[in-house]
Parts: C-alpha cells; structure tokens; sequence
C-alpha cells in the first residue's frame, strides 16, 4: 500500500527535507526524500540538543573563534547529509540529491552588513570557497541585491546554486536570467542545474494582515496562485533551452501558518512537478492523514479568484514588506546562533 509521502513522489514531486538532523535526514531518506537544506535556525536547534557539544568542545580547544565553529559545525553537518543523498544524485546523473548550503545571512544584516559592492565580492568567494570539491551540494544564495548580482559570475565558475527568499516573479526572473548568463559562460553546460526558492505561506500571512478585502475564497490563496504561475514561467523558459538537467522550483516554506488550514494545504498544491522543500513537522503531519496525492502543480483557481488576487493584491508592496521581514529573519537568526556557540563555550 502507497503511504501518502510515497504518492506524492510518484506524481512527480521530488521530496526534500528542511532540516539537516542527521537523524531525521536518515528517517526521511527512507520515505523517499531525495535532498535536503540548511539555515542558521536549523543549526542552532540541533546544538540546542547538545549532541554536538563533543564537536563544539573540540572545535574550542583547537582555538576557533564563534564565527569558524560555526561554519566548521554546518559544514559538517551538510558534509553528513550529502553523503546520505549521494546515490540519488549519482542515479539522477545530477538532477537530484543535492543539500543546500547557505552564505553568510550577515552580510545580509541591515545595521552592520557591508557595502553593495563587498556584499557582491563576499558572495562570490564564499560561494566557490563552500561548494569546491562538492558534487551535490548546492549554494544557497538570497534574492537580494548583492545576491542577485553576484548570480551570474558564480554560476559562470561552476557553482551550482539555490536561489532562495524570492516572493516575487519579477525577483525570480531578474534570478533566472543573471543564472542562465552565468551558464552561457561555461565551456559545457552537461552540469549546469540552478533552482529557484519561493516562499509560499508568508505570502497569505501578509494578505491576512495587509489585504483583509480578499474574498474568503481568494484569501489563502495567494501564495499558491503566485508560485504556480511563476513554475509555469520557469517551464515555459527553460524548455527550449533543452539543458541537459532540469532548472527547477523549489516550493518553501511550505508548513501551514495558520492553525485551521489542514497540514497538507501546501503540498498538496505544489505535488506532481519539481522540488517541494518540507519541514519535518510537516512530512510527519502529512504522513498521518492518510491521503493520496495526485498531480495539482499545473491546475490554478477559478478565473474569478485570480481577477480578485490581482486586481487587490499589490505584488510590489507585498515584496517589498516581505523581502524587509526576510532579511531580517535571515540575519537574526545567525547573531543567535553565534550568541548559543558564546554560551556554549562559556559552559565548556
């Protein structure tokens, strides 16, 4: 019998998991995912557990400051994880497999990052600096304007890259196309794969707070309707590009936000094409209901729900307040983590 996380991957989604537990990357391993991906906030949980205090320990005593035990703690951990999705790249001669690997959120950090230009810089040499010598492992780059700008020359040396906190199709396309410049450098595009991160449910958490007009049809609906419509730009672009390996969508944050939407709200939407990124809680959620998943990726609302979602929602403000809200949440939760790494060494 087909569990329902089973049904989901034979629709045609690949399963990814937002977390780089090695527990549960081996737990999810078994139900089918095929990647995972880092942040600050999963590395900080995961030394909340104290697991890793051997780790931490040694790291202190070979004399590494906050920042490098950091680094040297996630570097491991998605060393681990590729590791365990090493054989789904090699089957899918890299079209999958990958773990993402985040840059520094800090520069990032509205009251201390650096300027534009040496956010650009950073970017480029962390970014080759942290995939070399990594077959499946994917640098995690935002959609901000450093990010975006330094798109182009790191997939032009080799990287493959995550382009992540896009809300917008505007900020996907200005991605896209710095990506497929970069690729159109390289002597062979046999490795080239880029995908591209939209957040989903902050966008129906902003339309509740900023858009309260929508219809209670149309409400919660909009950060399906924008993804959707920005996979289908993404198909329609690459398609005749016939790259030898896929450039595809990563559906994030794909945990529901509000408590009377059913667990599966999201990936149910996004099932039968490319990458769903889900949070443990929401692949064990999704497990418990019991429901067989067909393909929706390709199937929008009423024609009435899309003329309301476009004619009240103003994509430009919503991107605006939730790119503010993104980079904040992106460089916050590096300072905390680097304040736990303090107290832990303090405890050490």
């Amino acid at each position: 019998m087909t569990n329902p996380l089973q049904s989901l991957i034979a629709c045609g989604t690949k399963l990814w998991l937002d977390s780089i537990d090695p527990d549960l990357v081996v737990k999810n391993r078994k139900l089918g995912a095929t990647g995972a991906t880092s942040n600050p906030i999963i590395i900080s949980e995961l030394i909340k557990t104290g697991r890793f205090d051997t780790d931490l320990k040694k790291l202190v005593q070979d004399g590494l400051s906050d920042d490098e035990i950091a680094w040297s703690l996630t570097d491991k951990l998605v060393r681990a994880a590729q590791e365990v999705f090493l054989p789904a790249w090699q089957e899918t001669k890299g079209n999958d497999g990958y773990v993402s690997f985040e840059l520094d959120p800090l520069l990032e950090d509205p009251h201390g990052g650096p300027p534009h230009k040496e956010r650009v810089s950073r970017y480029i040499e962390l970014g080759r600096h942290w995939a070399k010598g990594h077959d499946n492992r994917m640098i995690k780059v935002p959609a901000t304007p450093a990010g975006l700008d330094a798109l182009e020359e790191l997939v032009a040396s080799g990287v493959t890259v995550n382009v992540t906190l896009i809300f917008s199709s505007k900020q996907y396309q200005t991605a896209r196309d710095a990506t497929w410049r970069g690729a159109q450098r390289r002597t062979s595009l046999e490795k080239f794969k880029s995908v591209y991160s939209i957040f989903v449910s902050r966008l129906d958490v902003y339309t509740e707070q900023h858009v309260p007009q929508l219809s209670p049809a149309s409400q919660g609906m909009v950060g399906i309707v924008n993804a959707k419509r920005i996979w289908q730009e993404n198909r329609d672009f690459w398609l005749p590009k016939k790259t030898p390996l896929m450039q595809e969508m990563i559906f994030a944050s794909t945990g529901t936000k509000k408590a009377s939407d059913p667990p599966e709200k999201y990936v149910a939407a996004f099932a039968g094409s490319d990458i769903e990124t889900n949070p443990p809680a929401t692949n064990d959620a999704v497990e418990k209901t019991g429901k067989t998943f067909t393909r929706q990726v390709d199937k929008l609302p009423a024609a009435e729900i899309l003329s309301e979602i476009d004619e009240k929602v103003d994509m430009a403000a919503l991107e605006r307040v939730l790119m503010e809200e993104g980079i904040k949440k992106f460089a916050d939760p590096q300072k905390a983590l680097l304040k736990l790494i303090e107290s832990k060494r303090a405890a050490i």
